[in-house]
């Protein structure tokens, strides 16, 4: 299943950043995944989970199994962590990721 891999969608160049970032559209949670965060300084990612409804995201939500409790981002992530959490992500929800 490529299309649950980091490497399957583009990073897009923030325009109020230095870094980038890729939003994937899982339904009811949107997943962020940036390279300027937690970890950046050793070329590693940072991902937030936003619930979501209608497409819009709304709030940084804790989500069991990809966020810890109390936190609703989390640092220090190489790119097949990030793999990881999308996968876990797919399994949770049951969709395949969209990029928005």
């Amino acid at each position: 299943m490529a299309v649950l891999e980091l490497s399957s969608y583009e990073m897009m160049k923030h325009t109020h950043r230095n870094g980038s970032q890729c939003v994937l559209d899982f339904g009811r949670y949107h997943l962020s995944i940036i390279d300027d965060g937690y970890g950046s300084e050793q070329g590693l990612y940072e991902i937030g989970v936003f619930a979501a409804a209608d497409g819009i995201a709304s709030g940084l939500t804790e989500l069991p199994g990809i966020t810890a409790e109390g936190d609703s981002v989390r640092g220090r992530l190489s790119e097949a962590d990030v793999g990881a959490v999308i996968k876990k992500m797919y399994l949770i929800t049951g969709k395949t990721p969209v990029q928005v």
